[in-house]
């Protein structure tokens, strides 16, 4: 059984420098991107990213790629980056791989009932009116649930049956290891982060969800209550003026073309804006402007210090690379670079999988629940576990 992880982030297993299963690949409906002689980067915080691209992009040809995973408290835990050589392919049409027979053990952290106490206690930390910049308006709380199957998780299987929703980013990178297993984190995150090329970037921050249903019409009624709902604005605006205020040193020209704007996966409602930006220096590395930007509100909270704090007091375990980033840098120093969200953590035949919700005053702790619930559904389908599984608290 995977163990849950700590909370103290000073002691850090150590990185093999190869691993049996590809280090990186990722799919989207413009590109399928793979991974072949991966080497480990040296391993380090945001403090010193700067200084080790710097150093590895002097040795870097077109045909390499800088890949791997940001994580969540980048602050202060290492990173996974890795130097690979990339093939690119256009998308392709596939079949998604069939159910494979199997039987689930589901742990959850914290029970609902508890996730929802801790929505409670974050509604009184907030403050609708704040005086001063230091007052908490936002804090995203995760829950997760460790799912033990009688079987070695196929991660080939899995990546192609998340694969089958088109709004969505499929992603597989390689994480350090804590045991003698190799560990990977496997998703399919619909949030682009941020992107480069050339001097052109872009961000498309989404907060404020729904969940869908089948009934076209009640789908329909679903996205419309979104789009109007004032609690799930005040979120989603919170996410975009912070971004664009971090952006706007970087650029020379920042702007919004369509506004907010309803964006949904095969399972979710969402509310999106779009950012795009030109730089005024078309040489600086993605990895560093999504450094810059991470963690958003939209994962972490705003102001960043008291949302991190509160996260660590009401979670009750470490997200790790839950809520980080993951993407890649090309030599030229553009790429592209994901939130790290509907994801699940995969060693040997166990899966953690992960799920956060924003909580702004005017939030329902249930609601919250049920948000966060929606939001595994893939993984889980993906995963085969049944969705009325039983599932026993703690870890």
């Amino acid at each position: 059984m995977m163990q849950a992880q700590m909370k103290n982030m000073d002691v850090q297993p150590e990185r093999d420098m190869t691993v049996g299963e590809p280090v990186f690949a990722f799919r989207s409906r413009r590109k399928v991107l793979e991974t072949s002689n991966a080497v480990a980067m040296p391993e380090g915080t945001s403090q010193t990213l700067a200084q080790r691209l710097a150093v590895v992009m002097q040795d870097i040809d077109e045909k390499k790629a800088i890949v791997g995973a940001l994580p969540f408290h980048y602050d202060h835990q290492p990173d996974s980056l890795w130097i690979a050589d990339t093939i690119i392919h256009d998308p392709r049409q596939f079949q998604p791989d069939a159910f494979s027979p199997s039987s689930w053990k589901v742990r959850q952290a914290p029970r609902a009932e508890d996730y929802a106490n801790a929505v409670s206690a974050a509604l009184q930390c907030l403050t609708k009116d704040p005086v001063d910049k230091d007052e908490l308006t936002k804090i995203v709380l995760a829950r997760c649930i460790e799912a033990e199957c009688d079987q070695p998780i196929d991660l080939k299987s899995l990546f192609n049956r998340l694969s089958v929703d088109p709004a969505v980013n499929v992603f597989q990178v390689a994480l350090p290891k804590q045991t003698t297993s190799a560990r990977y984190m496997i998703g399919a995150t619909p949030e682009l982060l941020i992107s480069k090329d050339g001097r052109k970037i872009a961000s498309h921050p989404l907060a404020g969800s729904a969940r869908r249903v089948s009934d076209l019409a009640e789908d329909a009624a679903a996205a419309s209550r979104l789009s109007r709902s004032e609690k799930d604005r005040h979120e989603h605006a919170i996410v975009v003026e912070y971004i664009l205020d971090i952006l706007a040193p970087y650029c020379k020209m920042l702007k919004r073309p369509d506004g907010m704007t309803l964006t949904s996966t095969k399972s979710m409602w969402h509310l999106g804006t779009r950012i795009e930006g030109e730089l005024r220096d078309p040489d600086i590395p993605v990895p560093i402007l999504a450094a810059a930007v991470h963690p958003t509100p939209a994962v972490c909270g705003l102001p960043k210090i008291q949302a991190e704090e509160t996260i660590e007091k009401l979670e009750p375990f470490n997200r790790d690379f839950f809520t980080g980033a993951v993407g890649w840098c090309e030599a030229n120093g553009d790429g592209e670079w994901y939130v790290t969200l509907r994801c699940a953590e995969v060693m040997d035949n166990t899966a953690r999988l992960y799920a956060g919700a924003g909580i702004v005053p005017g939030s329902d702790p249930w609601s919250e629940v049920a948000e966060t619930g929606a939001k595994m559904g893939a993984m889980m389908s993906a995963l085969n576990i049944p969705a009325n599984i039983t599932m026993t608290g703690g870890m």
